[in-house]
C-alpha cells in the first residue's frame, strides 16, 4: 500500500475561463501535517473543497487511502475516513458542547461508548469544564475548538481544516496550535491558512499557492 494518505493528479477547477485550481498534483503521507498557504485567490479553498466534495474537479483525481474519490459527495468522504471542517460554522447555539462532541461520536459509537469518547475528547480540547455551556454562549475561538472536538470524536485517519484560526484572539491561536500538534501525534492533517505567525507554530511542510 502507498505511503500517501492523500492524492491528487493534475487536479484542475475552472470556473467559466477562470482557472482557479491549474494542474495540482500533491502527495500526503500518512501522519504528516502540511499547511497550505498563498494570498487570497490563488487557490487553496478551491482546491480544499475539491478534496472535501464541496466541489467536482474539472480534471484531475483525487485519491485516499488508495480509493478514488474524485467527485464523491462529503459525506460519503467523511464515512471513508476524512474529518472536515470548514470555515462555515457548524454548530448549533442551543445544545451544549457536550452535546455537540456526544453527536459526533454517535455516529460510530454506542452510547455509552459515544460518552466515554466525549468525555475524552473534551478533556483533549481543554474544554471539560464548559462541557454543559451552551454553544451560543461561547466565544469565537471557544466555538472554534468544539468543531475541532466534533471531527477528532469520528476518529478519521486524515483531518481537513479550513483557516481553523481565523478570527481567533492571540492566546486562541496559541491554544488552537496545540491542539493541532496533539492531534497530529495520531493522526494526518491538511490546515489551510494564512496566516503565517500560526503556520509557524505548527508548519513542519508547507505547500504555496500562487
Amino acid at each position: 500500500m502507498s505511503e500517501h494518505i492523500l492524492t491528487t493528479s493534475g487536479l484542475t477547477m475552472r470556473f467559466g475561463g477562470v482557472t482557479a485550481v491549474d494542474n495540482v498534483d500533491f502527495n500526503l503521507k500518512d501522519g504528516e501535517l502540511r499547511c497550505l498557504l498563498g494570498p487570497n485567490g490563488a487557490g487553496k479553498s478551491t482546491f480544499f473543497k475539491c478534496l472535501t466534495g464541496q466541489l467536482t474537479p474539472t480534471e484531475g483525481t483525487v485519491t485516499f487511502a488508495g480509493q478514488d474519490i474524485t467527485g464523491a459527495h462529503t459525506h460519503q468522504i467523511v464515512n471513508l475516513g476524512v474529518g472536515i471542517k470548514t470555515q462555515v460554522p457548524n454548530v448549533f447555539d442551543g445544545l451544549s458542547v457536550r452535546e455537540h462532541v456526544w453527536l459526533a461520536a454517535r455516529r460510530q459509537h454506542l452510547d455509552r461508548k459515544a460518552r466515554d469518547v466525549a468525555d475524552e475528547v473534551l478533556a483533549r480540547i481543554r474544554m471539560t469544564e464548559l462541557a454543559d455551556a451552551q454553544v451560543g454562549r461561547l466565544s469565537h475561538g471557544q466555538r472554534q475548538w468544539v468543531e475541532i472536538g466534533m471531527v477528532i470524536a469520528g476518529d478519521p485517519e486524515l483531518i481537513l481544516l479550513d483557516e481553523p484560526a481565523a478570527g481567533m484572539t492571540h492566546d486562541e491561536v496559541l491554544r488552537t496550535a496545540e491542539i493541532i500538534r496533539d492531534i497530529n501525534r495520531t493522526k494526518a492533517l491538511i490546515v489551510v491558512e494564512h496566516d503565517m505567525q500560526f503556520i509557524r507554530m505548527i508548519a513542519k511542510t508547507v505547500t504555496v499557492f500562487n
